[in-house]
């Protein structure tokens, strides 16, 4: 008997809390000085070796402008015709001149849009695009984390907000990462109050179709039917639309630059794979045949679903929900650029919350900070050329939650739930 109880008493030995709201201060400070170094060189790059093959600020940005200018001022199926699409964007922003093609791969539906983009000049619209972004998501993160019902975090979230860096990743390339990422959140946050509004946030995300993945899969394990059916209703009029104002035609021609970007980057670009945090580029950049990479991929995206699924059936708290949904969605997901690792930025905020909030596990600080890392590892790695080690930590993280899930059924059982 005496085994068993020390066991026990070691096993809730409370573990050591160094991730304070105070050290998260210090260190978003630390980090912004390196980001003003790093756009010190940037600019001096830019400025004084126009010749070299340095991106501009925006660079994704403006692509979303090309596209709207196109609406405005063409016809939209110029934006799926690479080289009407090429020559114009080359010839808006002269910098893409030395970029093999510059292809339009979203579907009609952000075509749509983006539509009011170009009304706007490039240097007014990208600033004021990237800034309602994060404020966007950061009133996203805010709500389903649960962090509003901790007093004082307030400048302390906004500050880390402002630090992260998977927002400085984002930002950089203008990329509409935290408007997803924000949609995701809500459609969570509303699945079981209401519906309606969460369908419509699912409904948006088919601006990128992959990116609402998993939402099939962990809905039905929830039961939400209603929101499924909201979900579909939204989905369905939202593409209806688009294809209304876009063209019949556009749904042909985005299917053939979805085929272009899996054949091209997807499969066969090495430089993607090292800015890409999933396991199938792991697997190609460990030289795996691209079947078996597909194989091999496919196995851990079913377990990163059932794994999801999983919470979503025994769990109704909305944070743990929230974090396992967005890193699932980045593990099973194959097409993943590092900015769309803003999705961390949800699990990291709920996880933060639960733990200040009700104590951490041991493990879960140490994640969170390779989380919050992980955006700068990935966007360096372009010139790095370091192993991928994103798989790996999106894949820690999950365990993580999973683990942080079953504690949390326990503390359910004896009263303990959480909803925000």
């Amino acid at each position: 008997m005496d085994i068993p109880r020390q066991s026990m008493r070691s096993a809730e030995r409370p573990v050591h809390t160094w991730l304070t709201p105070r050290r998260v201060v210090t260190y978003s400070a630390f980090v912004l000085v390196f980001y003003a170094l790093f756009l010190a060189i940037w600019a001096y790059v830019i400025r004084y070796a126009p010749d070299t093959a340095t991106k501009r600020p925006g660079a994704d940005y403006a692509v979303f402008w090309s596209a709207s200018y196109l609406m405005l001022h063409g016809a939209p199926w110029q934006a799926y015709d690479l080289p009407t699409f090429s020559r114009l964007s080359a010839a808006l922003f002269p910098y893409f001149r030395g970029e093999g093609f510059v292809a339009w791969l979203y579907p009609p539906t952000y075509l749509l849009l983006v539509t009011p983009l170009a009304l706007l000049p490039f240097a007014i619209g990208y600033p004021l695009f990237v800034a309602f972004g994060i404020v966007v998501f950061g009133c996203a993160a805010w709500r389903v984390s649960g962090l509003d019902a901790t007093p004082g975090m307030l400048r302390v979230s906004a500050f880390a907000l402002v630090a992260a860096p998977c927002v400085f990743v984002t930002a950089m390339l203008g990329q509409n990462a935290f408007l997803t990422a924000a949609c995701a959140a809500l459609a969570v946050y509303w699945a079981d109050r209401r519906p309606m509004w969460a369908g419509l946030c699912i409904g948006l995300l088919s601006v990128k179709p992959q990116m609402a993945l998993l939402f099939p899969f962990v809905l039905i394990a929830a039961r939400a039917w209603r929101t499924i059916a909201w979900a579909a209703l939204a989905t369905t009029a939202f593409g209806a639309l688009s294809v209304l104002v876009c063209g019949v035609e556009s749904l042909r021609l985005f299917a053939a630059s979805a085929e272009l970007a899996r054949s091209l980057i997807l499969e066969h670009r090495v430089m993607f794979w090292f800015a890409s945090p999933t396991p199938f580029a792991a697997f190609r950049l460990a030289g795996l045949p691209l079947v078996v990479a597909y194989a091999a991929h496919a196995c851990v995206a079913a377990i990163a679903i059932a794994a999801a699924c999983l919470v979503w059936a025994r769990s109704r708290d909305t944070r743990v929900r929230v974090a396992v949904l967005a890193v699932a969605t980045l593990v099973a997901n194959p097409y993943v650029w590092h900015y769309e690792l803003v999705w961390l930025g949800l699990a990291i905020a709920c996880m933060l919350a639960i733990g200040w909030r009700d104590g951490w596990l041991r493990g879960e600080q140490t994640m969170i900070a390779l989380m919050w890392a992980l955006p700068l590892v990935e966007y360096l790695n372009a010139w790095l050329l370091l192993p991928q080690i994103g798989p790996a930590v999106t894949l820690g993280a999950l365990l993580v939650l999973l683990r942080r899930a079953q504690s949390g059924a326990h503390s359910a059982s004896r009263g303990g739930t959480y909803t925000p």
